[in-house]
């Protein structure tokens, strides 16, 4: 078993195909097989790292640009009551396929699959900008997730198989700074083309154009990289564990369906919402059950990583990055929320009010890349970046309609500063504490993490906040249609609530 060292930070046993453990300190201690020096260098391999965090920036973009859509997708189709849906069903298909794209990299050539994630995701778009109605542009959500995470991981694979180990945590901080950014303009730019003359589907649109523009970089001067050279795609595939899959994909929809329709769309005693929960703990016994005893498939190609959980780094790695995005997502959704309805901010406005929060997150996560990379030791990352987030994260339940902007913006930039600083650290640890075969499955792993932490923190904190107000406000406007007030708790029906009295308004927005 590890043991924390004389200094206070973790030693660990390094999982290995087959499970054979050597002794570790530091970053530094791992010695992979990765190249001494960079075989693409000088104008191609700018051209390439841009082109890899173009698709970085699109795929976060796109976790936040509906956010200031919803107002006029709602007005241009209704069905309101699946208005959730366009970021939750986004989140579904990036959680569910992880573990998926994390095997697929570790078996087929990184390279293609890379571009074939790329095409994924530009369908996705596509639809979405075409959608004839709010059921295609679910679906078209939901394709942008599943490729959009194949973007994610593809992206931290490559980077491993294509820089050095000393270069690598900066290289996976600048993908962190990428992620900030479209995180960040994905209000902004949504909230541009909702009020814009060419109308929201080009906030999709776009999406098509830079993958355009990007394509040929992906196709001709990506380095290939075959995980197994020489053994035929066939044989490749039929080894996938199909069952697993299935039944983690499963498992993990059900549950977040649950979540999201428990006392929204159904009441929380409805058979539609007791059978999601039952037929979700039914596919987790299941894939335990079928992971533990390899059935149907064999121990080196289980979807779950179950190498891992006998590491204790992998494992606490895998909580502290499902904390890292819910502490990230929930002020980026919640706090434009609340200007806009508080300061009666337009959608530009409440998204410009997030800067501090990112700007700041994501210098942390830079210094972080950068500081890691020539120390060594990330240990103290975790540990005081989870204090500070703990910290600023206290100080926003204290927030009321009475609290100033400066004071929320000094809570958010604590929770941002304590957030930035191990955002994207777990992808360069995990890289460094496993073997090179394992490197694809850790950074599944890792990616996982991260949205099934923004994915179920996001639907336990949409279902508190629907739950606990929508009841309390409709026994204030008791005669307001539920639809109406549904509208509201979305965010797309902020101009009703400048319709109401004073008094009404106070008390409305208290509970909001």
């Amino acid at each position: 078993m590890a043991e924390p060292n004389s200094s206070g930070f973790l030693t660990e046993d390094k999982p290995t195909p087959g499970n054979t453990p050597p002794d570790s300190e530091t970053l530094d201690t791992y010695e992979q097989e990765a190249p001494a020096s960079r075989e693409i260098t000088g104008f191609r391999w700018v051209l390439v790292i841009s082109a890899i965090s173009s698709s970085i920036f699109l795929y976060a973009l796109d976790n936040t640009v509906v956010a200031d859509l919803q107002p006029v997708i709602i007005a241009r189709f209704g069905e309101v009551q699946k208005l959730p849906w366009l970021s939750v069903f986004f989140l579904l298909g990036a959680t569910a396929t992880n573990l998926v794209w994390g095997k697929v990299y570790t078996q087929f050539n990184a390279k293609w699959f890379y571009v074939f994630s790329v095409l994924v995701f530009e369908l996705g778009s596509a639809v979405c900008a075409a959608a004839p109605s709010m059921n295609a542009v679910i679906v078209g959500r939901a394709l942008c997730g599943t490729g959009g995470a194949g973007l994610y991981v593809g992206c931290m694979t490559l980077i491993a198989f294509t820089t050095t180990i000393a270069e690598r945590p900066l290289y996976i901080s600048a993908t962190g700074l990428t992620w900030g950014i479209g995180i960040v303009l994905g209000p902004v730019i949504g909230g541009a083309f909702s009020q814009s003359s060419v109308g929201w589907r080009w906030a999709f649109y776009i999406n098509l154009l830079i993958g355009g523009v990007f394509a040929p970089v992906y196709i001709f001067m990506i380095p290939s990289k075959d995980a197994r050279p020489g053994v035929p795609f066939k044989e490749r595939a039929v080894e996938m564990d199909y069952v697993g899959i299935i039944l983690q994909a499963g498992a993990f929809t059900m549950f977040v369906m649950a979540i999201n329709w428990g006392g929204n769309i159904y009441p929380w005693n409805s058979g539609q919402v007791i059978g999601l929960f039952v037929g979700s703990g039914v596919c987790f016994i299941l894939l335990s059950v079928q992971q533990s005893l390899v059935l149907f498939t064999t121990s080196a190609r289980r979807i779950i990583p179950v190498e891992f959980v006998s590491s204790r780094t992998i494992m606490i790695l895998f909580a502290v990055t499902s904390a890292s995005g819910s502490s990230a997502f929930v002020p980026i959704y919640f706090v434009p929320i609340f200007f806009q309805y508080t300061r009666d901010d337009g959608p530009l406005d409440a998204g410009i009010r997030l800067l501090p929060f990112i700007i700041v997150m994501v210098v942390m996560v830079f210094a972080n890349g950068a500081l890691m990379a020539k120390w060594g030791y990330y240990m103290p990352w975790y540990l005081f970046g989870g204090l500070l987030a703990t910290a600023g994260s206290a100080c926003m339940y204290t927030v009321d309609l009475d609290t100033s902007s400066s004071r929320i913006y000094g809570y958010t930039v604590i929770i941002g500063a304590g957030v930035g600083m191990w955002l994207q650290a777990s992808f360069s640890v995990a890289q460094a504490v496993v073997e090179p075969a394992l490197i694809g499955a850790a950074v599944g792993l890792m990616t996982l993490a991260q949205f099934a932490g923004i994915t179920i923190t996001l639907a336990i904190a949409n279902s508190v906040f629907l739950n606990t107000s929508q009841s309390r406000i409709l026994d204030i406007l008791s005669d307001v249609p539920l639809a109406e007030i549904q509208a509201v708790m979305q965010g797309s029906g902020t101009d009703f609530i400048k319709t109401l009295s004073p008094d009404q308004k106070t008390a409305v927005l208290g509970l909001i």
